[in-house]
């Protein structure tokens, strides 16, 4: 699988223009899909509703962001700062575990 970093909403956060992320994240979803995102503050991001599907959040910070209606099916968080983050109800916490610690691709219940 191929990382994406081209698209307009992962340049935004991979250059932490995250009030114009917002903005465009307010009007559509964002499309976060596959996209490389290692090490980026995520912080103040609306990544409600993102689309992270195979994201890789490697290290991270994504500290009190709601993510309870983002799609995280194949997503990667490893080593990621997760302290208060509302992760959707279709991931379970074994998953989110495995792919903190071990770098593992996090399954969606369907």
């Amino acid at each position: 699988m191929t990382l994406t970093v081209t698209r307009e909403h992962v340049q935004l956060l991979r250059h932490e223009k995250i009030e114009a992320f917002n903005a465009m994240a307010a009007k559509e979803t964002p499309d976060l899909r596959n996209a490389d995102l290692r090490g980026v503050d995520l912080r103040r991001a609306d990544l409600r509703r993102a689309d992270l599907r195979g994201a890789y959040l490697r290290m991270a910070d994504l500290r009190g962001c709601d993510l309870s209606d983002a799609k995280l099916d194949s997503a990667s968080i490893h080593r990621a700062r997760i302290s208060g983050v509302l992760f959707p109800r279709d991931i379970r916490v074994q998953e989110i575990r495995l792919s903190l610690e071990y770098g593992t691709r996090m399954r969606a219940d369907l």
